[in-house]
């Protein structure tokens, strides 16, 4: 759903047709991000990424390309909120097997990396200049160099399965939510003496009694955050 400066709004459908899938397996979309200016990217359970192509005025959505590199289910999807180094990329796509994958986005997308899962499934990945946070069923943060696909950080955030990971721009705050009832605040940044990435803990609140399936910072900078949890109806 989009809305114009004129105050009208465009909604559009797109079908998952899958025909060469059977029945019995379930086609869903997982993973949303705006990237390049003009395109929305959407993750499938058959492991492709749909690119559409939205204009900048009227009705004329286009599906422009599949990207099909994913074995698995697409988990999610990130665009770059910061300043992306050279080379580094600006869109990472996550999937159930933990595998990454880095891309330019533009009139093609390139794929300019993959990083191989290791047997624990990435729930939710954010980019910010360069850098790839990503959450793991394990209950883990790793940090990687999205231009050369390095491992730069790993930290065991979490006891339980992370659901949530979002990303402030502005300060790059980071915070990550799990089936272990916490919350966590954490601070990314770049040395500039080594160029060194660091995470450094700020804050963890516990969600008494609650699987913690959603968490959402409400600004840019990442002072206020909001949280949800399984068979909740409050935030």
């Amino acid at each position: 759903q989009m809305y114009d400066s004129d105050g009208s709004t465009m909604v559009f459908w797109h079908a998952l047709d899958v025909p060469e899938h059977p029945a019995a397996h379930s086609v869903f979309a997982r993973g949303i991000a705006a990237a390049g200016g003009r395109f929305i990217c959407v993750g499938t359970s058959f492991g492709a990424v749909l690119v559409f192509d939205i204009p900048p005025k009227g009705t004329n959505v286009t599906l422009s390309e599949a990207l099909e590199q994913h074995r698995d289910p697409v988990t999610d999807i990130a665009a770059e909120q910061g300043q992306a180094p050279d080379g580094a990329g600006d869109l990472v796509t996550a999937d159930d097997s933990g595998t990454l994958c880095l891309w330019s986005t533009g009139e093609e997308f390139t794929l300019l990396g993959k990083i191989p899962g290791s047997g624990s499934s990435c729930s939710s990945v954010a980019l910010w200049n360069g850098i790839v946070a990503a959450g793991y069923g394990n209950g883990q943060i790793r940090l990687w160099e999205a231009g050369s696909g390095r491992i730069r950080a790993q930290v065991s955030a979490h006891a339980r399965w992370i659901y949530a990971l979002d990303l402030a721009p502005l300060s790059g705050k980071l915070l990550s939510g799990a089936e272990d009832s916490f919350v966590h605040v954490w601070k990314l940044s770049r040395n500039l003496d080594t160029d060194d990435i660091e995470i450094q803990h700020c804050h963890a609140e516990c969600v008494t009694d609650t699987q913690v399936c959603g968490a959402r910072f409400c600004d840019p900078a990442g002072d206020t955050f909001a949280v949800t949890g399984y068979d909740l109806s409050e935030i």
